[in-house]
């Protein structure tokens, strides 16, 4: 880790502690990816997570309370813009427990609109934020191997480097204010979520063509046609209509929210996005046919419910 280099009397005290309220699929690992280099301290509601947590060098906290009391920076990776605003702000709310200079860095793709008034009010008692949208899954997180946007000025990112240094192998600085890493992450997930529907869309259309799956999705990925999400959920997508379907690496819901947030900021812009708009429709009518927690790759059964080649 490397202290940033300021005029003496400014320079930012950089973290050394760090609090991780929620140790699911992706907070664990990153709580145990941030032990390796800094004091972590971890909450969650369920007692087996926090056993895990313990055994793998963080310190299990009976409270988000305790778990943020004193803490250098707090690692939010929430679901929604609700959630982080309960989180800090809600009955149980930790806001009010950071301490003055602290910094929070939150991973979750919650859109700009629901930042931005949580940045508002954070800022006002003393705390920054690092707006750090990830991308990547547990395996990456525990290996310090994610992508991650940032949005933040130059001082909260001061503070917050070591722990951006351990859990990014690729770190892009997209701005300095909090809310231009979601606003990146954004036109990301518009590219992802197109991707992902137009795969299905073509998947599922070779199969009702008669046209070998295995053979097509080889051969589309050897051309122009290619891309990472055509390789990646296409693989998936040959599985979806198996008695036990895709493993569930990214769930279907996550793209109802995501193209949620894309199209509000279309909105917001006054920008006319008609081909997310039909990429969102496919994911909500997947959702409302019970695909909600299945792997986004199971769009392709919303357009093809049942397979004719195998």
């Amino acid at each position: 880790m490397t202290t940033p280099t300021t005029d003496q009397g400014s320079a930012p005290e950089v973290v050394r502690s760090v609090a991780v309220l929620g140790l699911g699929a992706m907070g664990l690992p990153m709580a145990t990816r941030l032990s390796t280099g800094l004091e972590v301290r971890g909450f969650d509601i369920a007692a087996e997570r926090l056993e895990l947590a313990g055994a793998q060098g963080v310190t299990p906290c009976a409270s988000a309370a305790e778990a943020v009391d004193g803490a250098d920076a707090l690692l939010l990776a929430v679901r929604d813009g609700a959630q982080l605003d309960d989180v800090l702000f809600g009955e149980r709310g930790v806001a009010a427990g950071l301490k003055e200079g602290a910094v929070v860095v939150l991973t979750s793709t919650v859109g700009t609109t629901a930042l931005v008034p949580v940045v508002e009010r954070l800022e006002a008692q003393g705390v920054d934020v690092v707006d750090a949208p990830l991308s990547g899954g547990p395996a990456r997180a525990g290996a310090g191997d994610l992508l991650v946007v940032v949005g933040a000025t130059p001082t909260a990112r001061a503070k917050a480097q070591p722990v951006l240094d351990l859990l990014a192998s690729t770190l892009t600085v997209v701005g300095d204010r909090p809310g231009d890493g979601q606003a990146l992450k954004t036109v990301n997930q518009l590219l992802c979520g197109v991707h992902i529907a137009a795969a299905g869309e073509a998947l599922a259309l070779a199969d009702a063509l008669g046209l070998d799956l295995e053979r097509t999705l080889d051969a589309l990925m050897a051309g122009a046609a290619a891309s990472f999400m055509l390789g990646d959920r296409g693989r998936r997508m040959l599985e979806a209509h198996t008695e036990q379907g895709a493993e569930v690496k990214s769930r279907l819901d996550i793209f109802v929210k995501d193209m949620g947030i894309v199209g509000d900021a279309a909105r917001a812009a006054h920008l006319a996005a008609p081909v997310a708009a039909a990429a969102e429709q496919l994911f909500l009518l997947g959702a409302t046919q019970g695909l909600a927690t299945s792997d986004d790759s199971a769009v392709v059964k919303v357009v093809r419910p049942e397979r004719t080649t195998s």
